[in-house]
């Protein structure tokens, strides 16, 4: 009887993770491909290849793959200088630099994107005005509408995929090697480049793909810099055919064919990463702690911290007291001086405008909800896959870790497509359908983290449980439960901050009255509010900011518990 229940209890179980995954992942994904192949039910590829050879598919094409390459060769080497200069040198301060470099991770980067908008553009930027007025200069020294300043951008807020990588190499790894070159003569620059970096290769590589990944899927940085010149990567064209062509077969068609050719992309680029992470592993990491030797930087020592703060300065301080001031101002454009700067910017948009209440409140219930549902759903899925012997727990995982490798614009189509009406339910432009979207871009954050405590969960545990009298259900509960409550903690802020501040899923989802606080300020700056758009964005930051430091608090105080 205990055997009927314990199986009764393990299809069940899977029978609901199965739907749970099809429903906001398989369906979604197979219609995207489903639409670009199929034409009045025969299978097309002539139609696809009329659609890549249009004149703007191929330029959004071609932009993609130029900008994140671009992206990806700038931040690699950022990351990976910074990550040497903060674990192999006597850089003052360390700890404190490893921290700030991180910090890009909090921020959005199209609200940076705004910032430097703000900072660079040709005739309005601050920055190119105090040159033009005060020194003379006849025209901008920097045009922050190119592809130049879209991989700056971009470069500021995607290199620590690379900076976490290599620092946590260089940290592990065996300085013997090193040591034996330098007794044995060679200089800093040899030994770097024949020993240090050959053996970090795969993390540099790791997190180069990386770059390349996120960098071909953004939306926000290109939207904001290139609309003004008609630079537009996939995502930009995607969001583009859903929201300006009234949703037209054609439209729609083209959105999938190049959200297909996002989905290609991104498998290659993993693949790649897999078989980097697979084949180039070299024994760096010895059973033994080791403490690499640090390099004096001696008459260095100085000027190096210098232009590590003075990196931070730029590319963090000055961007974001860009936000707060412009927020402040009476009319875009003004002098930085206290006649010009008021607070009922920020007391418009906090209390008085419904578009932005409804935004922050949206952002925030969205959040709540999504990562409520996604860590419950994640346990669950979690559960089958780590703890239950029944077939086909490995399609669960692909399913569950598949729109993590997706980029955010592929996901938003694939709902669109699914739930508009085609099963006899149709969600779009209400909020629902931008939860679907959340649930399934964030399952596979959940799925690690609850999968991690799971495997730590002795399986006696559950087994004495169950010889006691117990059933499956109360041993789940009062068992399991509890004991993977820190990753299901660790699973709601992993999924709650970044619903926060998405842009890219729920600006092809939103409604009249379903804007989130990424859009609110995203279409506030598309129609030249630019003041009311810096406001929300400096409150938006204010939020985020504030919630990373409490989740970090309320973590620190569970482990210390």
């Amino acid at each position: 009887m205990g055997n009927t229940s314990r199986f009764g209890t393990a299809q069940f179980l899977f029978a609901l993770s199965v739907g749970i995954l099809v429903a906001v992942v398989a369906v979604p994904m197979l219609l995207i491909f489903f639409n670009a192949f199929w034409v009045n039910g025969h299978f097309n590829i002539a139609d696809v290849i009329r659609v890549l050879r249009q004149g703007e598919t191929y330029k959004a094409l071609l932009n993609s793959l130029f900008l994140s390459s671009g992206v990806t060769v700038t931040g690699t080497l950022v990351g990976t200088f910074f990550a040497w200069l903060v674990t192999r040198t006597d850089l003052p301060f360390k700890r404190t630099m490893k921290l700030l470099f991180l910090v890009p991770f909090m921020l959005p980067a199209f609200i940076g994107a705004l910032a430097w908008k703000m900072l660079l553009s040709p005739r309005a930027g601050y920055i190119n005005r105090l040159f033009m007025d005060i020194f003379g200069f006849d025209g901008p020294i920097f045009d922050i509408y190119s592809y130049a300043g879209i991989i700056l951008v971009e470069t500021m807020y995607l290199f620590p995929f690379v900076f976490i990588q290599v620092s946590g190499a260089l940290e592990r790894m065996d300085p013997t090697l090193e040591e034996s070159a330098r007794i044995s003569g060679a200089d800093l620059f040899t030994i770097t480049r024949k020993i240090t970096i050959p053996l970090v290769l795969p993390s540099i590589l790791s997190g180069a793909l990386l770059i390349m990944l996120y960098s071909m899927a953004h939306f926000g940085t290109v939207a904001v810099l290139g609309a003004e010149t008609g630079i537009y990567n996939i995502p930009t064209l995607i969001y583009e055919k859903i929201h300006q062509s009234a949703g037209s077969f054609d439209s729609i068609r083209t959105a999938t064919v190049l959200a297909t050719v996002l989905v290609i992309a991104a498998a290659f680029i993993l693949w790649l990463q897999n078989r980097v992470l697979s084949q180039g592993r070299y024994q760096i990491i010895a059973g033994k702690s080791f403490r690499p030797s640090e390099l004096k930087l001696r008459g260095w020592r100085v000027p190096m911290f210098v232009f590590c703060m003075f990196y931070i300065a730029l590319t963090i301080v000055l961007p974001t007291a860009t936000i707060f001031m412009v927020g402040g101002l009476k009319t875009y454009g003004l002098p930085f001086v206290s006649e010009n700067m008021t607070w009922n910017n920020y007391k418009y948009i906090l209390f008085e405008w419904d578009l932005t209440r409804d935004a922050i409140w949206n952002s925030v219930s969205l959040g709540l909800i999504a990562a409520l549902v996604t860590m419950f759903a994640g346990v669950i899925i979690s559960y089958v896959i780590v703890k239950m012997k029944v077939r086909g727990k490995g399609f669960l995982e692909f399913l569950g870790m598949l729109p993590f490798s997706v980029p955010g614009s592929v996901i938003a189509l694939g709902v669109i497509l699914a739930w508009s009406g085609k099963f006899g339910i149709n969600l779009y432009n209400t909020v629902w359908i931008i939860l679907v979207a959340y649930v399934a871009r964030y399952m596979a954050f959940s799925l690690k983290a609850n999968s991690a405590a799971l495997e730590q969960v002795h399986d006696s545990l559950v087994e004495a449980a169950r010889a006691s009298g117990a059933t499956m259900w109360q041993a789940l509960k009062d068992i399991v439960i509890p004991l993977v409550r820190p990753g299901m903690m660790a699973a709601f802020f992993l999924i709650f901050l970044p619903a926060l501040r998405e842009l890219t899923v729920s600006v092809l989802l939103y409604g009249p009255t379903t804007r989130t606080i990424g859009v609110a300020i995203y279409t506030l700056n598309e129609d030249g509010e630019t003041v009311y758009s810096a406001a929300l964005a400096g409150i938006a930051l204010v939020i985020i900011v504030t919630g990373e430091i409490l989740i970090k608090r309320l973590v620190a105080g569970k482990n210390n518990g």
